[in-house]
């Protein structure tokens, strides 16, 4: 299986399944299921820039592993500088989407995370 193959889309949610939250789809590919979005292009990118943190994957990997650590356990996370991307059940995926939802979409919410994070001496970039 090429490289395009395993990103090819079998099955993916769109706005209007209840398995989608927001702009984040669950997307089923050969019978694994993943949670991924674009990076650089997102509402929050400006106050996460302003916060000293570089707004890619590997940043929303430190969100998820701080804020969400219960799902972090459950899941694989496969990001790169562009993207975000999660594997697993598609169960823990809609509760990660819920989770990171809010935080995709509402600077103030990204805000205080990020401050809780370094009130707590948490590295978002290692």
């Amino acid at each position: 299986m090429g490289i395009f193959d395993r990103f090819r889309r079998v099955r993916s949610t769109s706005a209007n399944d209840p398995d989608s939250v927001g702009k984040l789809h669950i997307t089923e590919i050969e019978g694994e299921h993943s949670l991924a979005f674009y990076c650089g292009e997102l509402p929050v990118d400006e106050e996460i820039a302003l916060a000293g943190h570089e707004p890619n994957g590997y940043f929303w990997e430190g969100v998820v592993e701080f804020g969400a650590p219960e799902l972090a356990a459950e899941i694989e996370l496969d990001s790169e500088g562009s993207m975000f991307s999660a594997w697993g059940p598609p169960d823990v995926l809609a509760r990660l989407a819920e989770f990171l939802a809010p935080l995709v979409a509402d600077g103030d919410a990204v805000t205080r995370l990020i401050e809780r994070a370094d009130s707590e001496g948490f590295e978002f970039d290692d």
